[in-house]
């Protein structure tokens, strides 16, 4: 994703991998675009079978005629600025991908082969993917919970290649589901009866949602970095943010007829007391970002701003609404085990997956890489919640 692609190419992308299983929107032109400005080398790259019958992978950017994908992936490059070593310590990584039908053995296995190879040929430490393979479904022992043996198979696939289960899970491992394919009636129904109860109260009391845009970014960053320090965890720059949004409303994306993403502001007498940030993408609406402010709470503005989306997105042709994120310890320990409590009064089905997984090309600056960084995120989630409470104070 550099200068001089071509618009059309831009465009065709997304349409291409549209078309393969579990297409996500973090393997989007547009996620591509927001990488790169922050310092990442993005690559499309696609499996497809040559005029000779031999199934190839190529750039998609050098690519001079179409081509239907057996398999496709998003694949991002950075080098960690450190003197002396630049040439060695270079990262791969393909978020919530490579996307193809991974019960394909063979396609599976070459396209793994592949990315082996393409690690060593980039002298990378190491190759991380994540791509959405559930392994299960629903709360452990409970009535609807079952493994999923594709997820299991692929697993032990992996782990024959040696492939390590990443200390550095980047993306949520597990999430929550809600189809909406079903009738508005039925979603509500499906909900837990304190949830529907909510949404009525916020209704009575006043709470409206309405869409925003743009001009609303800086009231977003602004909730977001307070919801943050109250329910403590780290955010990003609101630079970070502004980017994110800004390229998946369309403001500079050339790959998307409609934004791909929409902000939902609930508002009591005009204040702001909440917001959603909804991304959609090939039939499919994520709950990225949420943010709420301590007046009007008692109102339940979250409830009605969840149902709202839910009913937007369904509107929109959206089969899927994936609530972004669950505990990975499934019991009350984990810190976001109230979280998924709310989610889970959305009428949301638990979904497990295999998580992130890496392949170190390096091994020995594997092991240094994964033993420094804990230490570096640490450093760096301090200095982050130091700058958002300045922001929050007015500093």
């Amino acid at each position: 994703m550099t200068a001089g692609v071509s618009a059309s190419l831009a465009q065709n992308w997304n349409a291409l991998i549209a078309l393969l299983p579990d297409p996500h929107l973090l393997q989007t032109w547009e996620w591509g675009q927001v990488k790169a400005r922050l310092g990442w080398q993005a690559s499309p790259l696609v499996w497809h079978t040559a005029p000779d019958g031999r199934l190839t992978l190529s750039d998609y950017t050098q690519l001079t005629t179409d081509v239907q994908p057996l398999a496709a992936a998003l694949l991002l490059q950075r080098t960690l600025p450190l003197r002396g070593f630049a040439a060695r310590l270079r990262l791969l990584y393909i978020p919530k991908g490579p996307l193809l039908n991974w019960s394909n053995v063979p396609l599976r296995r070459r396209v793994l082969n592949d990315l082996q190879a393409l690690a060593h040929r980039r002298h990378a430490i190491f190759i991380k993917i994540d791509p959405h393979i559930p392994i299960g479904y629903g709360l452990p022992a409970s009535a609807d919970a079952h493994h999923d043996p594709l997820g299991l198979e692929t697993l032990a696939d992996l782990q024959a290649r040696r492939w390590r289960f990443s200390e550095e899970q980047i993306q949520f491992r597990n999430t929550l589901l809600i189809d909406l394919s079903l009738p508005e009636e039925t979603l509500l129904a499906q909900m837990k009866q304190k949830t529907r109860y909510n949404i009525r109260l916020a209704e009575r009391k006043g709470v409206s949602v309405r869409v925003g845009g743009p001009a609303d970014f800086a009231l977003l960053y602004r909730m977001y970095a307070e919801t943050s320090l109250r329910d403590g965890f780290v955010i990003r720059d609101e630079a970070y943010y502004r980017t994110v949004w800004g390229i998946f409303s369309r403001q500079d994306s050339p790959s998307a007829e409609q934004p791909l993403c929409e902000p939902l502001i609930a508002e009591v007498n005009g204040e702001a007391a909440a917001a959603v940030v909804i991304f959609r993408f090939a039939g499919r609406a994520y709950y990225l970002h949420g943010m709420s402010r301590q007046v009007h709470r008692d109102k339940m503005p979250n409830h009605l701003l969840q149902w709202e989306a839910m009913r937007r997105a369904k509107a929109s042709g959206c089969r899927l609404y994936d609530l972004w994120g669950a505990p990975d310890t499934l019991d009350e320990s984990d810190s976001m085990w109230g979280v998924y409590r709310f989610k889970e009064g959305l009428g949301g089905r638990l979904v497990q997956t295999i998580g992130a997984w890496d392949f170190p090309a390096q091994p020995l600056f594997y092991r240094l890489y994964t033993h420094t960084l804990p230490r570096l995120l640490a450093i760096m989630r301090r200095r982050g919640t130091a700058r958002t409470r300045q922001i929050v104070g007015g500093a």
